[in-house]
């Protein structure tokens, strides 16, 4: 009989979320500060580029590993050694004075911090051994991201309105310090270990294989597919592909491949890449028809965005609740379903629409979506052996990241071949002019407004109907991929029990897939 856990285990929970939600604050938190950092650092645009990339870059190529070494030597004590590292990062970030230094500040804080995900979610199942408990406990643990994802352009806007751009970066050190201080006595270490070490061999793999393909999905999401993007996901499949066959020989791989023979694994890993990559695609497109479209500021954008973000926050938890009595493949399948509606009727959304029929359809989409994002890593998390639990949280982690970058590759690729198949520039216009405007909806705006009389307001008709056509695209592609993911959420996780209940037993052996008989929700 799983034993309840008391006061502590909850405010050891609490001191674990603060972690979390500054890993996810330090991705966005410059998005306000670079325009004042780059002016005193003197960073062109490229350097701009790597300031706010490596960050995430690194915490993308480093998961496997820091999962990996948790499960080898402990998981408190890499989270603790993650922490002390953060802060010290976080004070040369904030006092850099010049762009290598700030960019070699942010690629240790990307180290320090892929210690914090693989390793909270490990010690939260050693924390929670009540299903019921232990599911709450991740709903407060998803909780702690979306507050991150909303708050950080917040905090970041009040400390430059009150210090200098490096403040930006100080809220790591209280935040670390606190879990310096209290983590060694309310967390305790993890029960399960493999021990063995790390494969020297296999940590380069893994970072020839990650690094290299997040960069080349970036650089064709700003770009388009340039010979280095392509030669960089060139070199990642490659070494992906090798450091697969690595890790089939070895006794004590760094990734376990047998965590994919659980059905339920797979089906979460799944469910959150292609929601991931999903809602990156819908994001992107949505908030530069706010901009481009709409002309709306940053700010006000924000703002906007508030009553969906929040609604994702309240609706994430209720999940959880209801999976105590529901199966989680169903309440996943009614959201998608939602979502597939809520995006394709955004499909009907035009140029001249107002701003609120809009956010309505965001509001009901990410209310559909978000139980996903916070009760897939339970699954993952309790279909993994107790001394796999960091690897288990690395590969949670890493399908978000890796959904997140090729979601803005692909859909911006395809919003913007759109766009170009349906802007029209007026005749007469230079060929230089023409063809900027024929580009983007950015540069098309640029040049309309260089143009004299009916032209230019023609050319930025043209473009905000060009781009508001494209977004169609993106929003219908979405519905169909929410429609696919209902189904899926039912094949490969109807098993999976509700969290009241006790979980099937695994199956008998890596690979074994036959189906359980499913009994009534």
């Amino acid at each position: 009989m799983p034993t309840k856990a008391g006061p502590r285990s909850w405010l050891a929970l609490a001191v674990l979320c603060l972690p979390t939600m500054l890993a996810v604050v330090d991705i966005n938190v410059l998005f306000l500060a670079l325009p004042r950092l780059s002016a005193d650092l003197g960073a062109g645009s490229a350097a701009q580029l790597w300031i706010m990339d490596v960050y995430g870059f690194m915490i993308a190529g480093f998961l496997v590993t820091m999962g990996n070494l948790g499960d080898r030597i402990g998981h408190r004590k890499v989270l603790l050694t993650g922490a002390a590292v953060f802060m010290a990062a976080s004070v040369l970030a904030a006092y850099s004075s010049s762009v290598a230094t700030l960019v070699g500040a942010r690629a240790v804080l990307g180290v320090a911090a892929a210690t914090v995900m693989p390793s909270v979610l490990a010690l939260i199942r050693d924390l929670f051994t009540d299903p019921r408990q232990l599911g709450a406990a991740y709903g407060v643990w998803g909780t702690s991201i979306m507050v991150g994802v909303v708050v950080g352009p917040s905090i970041g806007g009040l400390l430059l309105g009150a210090y200098w751009w490096g403040a930006a970066f100080l809220i790591g050190v209280p935040v670390m310090g606190l879990l310096l201080v209290t983590g060694p006595f309310l967390v305790p270490e993890s029960r399960e270990r493999t021990g063995g070490r790390l494969d020297p061999l296999s940590v380069a793999l893994s970072l020839a294989a990650i690094l290299p393909f997040v960069y080349g999905l970036k650089e064709i999401a700003r770009g388009g597919p340039g010979p280095l993007a392509v030669a960089a996901l060139a070199v990642g499949l490659a070494s992906g592909a090798v450091f697969v066959s690595r890790q089939r020989r070895l006794a004590s791989p760094l990734l376990d491949l047998r965590l994919f023979a659980d059905r339920g694994l797979r089906g979460a890993l799944t469910l959150a890449f292609v929601l991931a990559f999903t809602l990156a695609g819908v994001g992107l497109v949505v908030t530069q028809y706010l901009q481009v479209v709409k002309g709306l500021s940053p700010l006000a954008v924000g703002l906007w965005m508030l009553p969906p973000s929040l609604a994702m926050i309240v609706a994430g938890n209720l999940g959880p609740a209801l999976a105590r009595t529901v199966r989680p493949a169903y309440i996943f399948s009614a959201g998608l379903v939602l979502a597939a509606a809520a995006a394709l009727a955004s499909t009907r959304i035009g140029p001249a629409a107002g701003i609120g029929w809009l956010v309505a359809a965001l509001f009901v989409l990410y209310v559909g979506t978000s139980p996903i994002g916070v009760m897939s890593n339970t699954i993952v998390m309790t279909s993994a052996p107790p001394e796999k639990a960091g690897s288990a949280g690395s590969l949670s982690s890493t399908s978000g990241e890796f959904g997140l970058a090729l979601g803005v590759a692909v859909f911006g690729s395809i919003a913007t071949a759109a766009f170009r198949d349906r802007v029209e520039v007026p005749a007469g216009v230079p060929a230089d002019l023409a063809g900027k405007a024929g580009e983007n909806v950015v540069g098309a705006t640029t040049v309309a407004g260089q143009l004299p009389g009916p032209a230019g307001g023609g050319l930025l008709e043209s473009a905000q109907a060009a781009f508001t056509g494209g977004m169609h695209v993106v929003l219908g592609l979405a519905a169909v991929l929410f429609a696919a993911l209902a189904v899926v959420s039912i094949v490969t996780l109807r098993h999976v029990p509700p969290s009241g209940r006790p979980a099937p037993a695994p199956d008998a052996a890596p690979g074994h897939d036959e189906e359980p008989a499913l009994s009534a929700a």
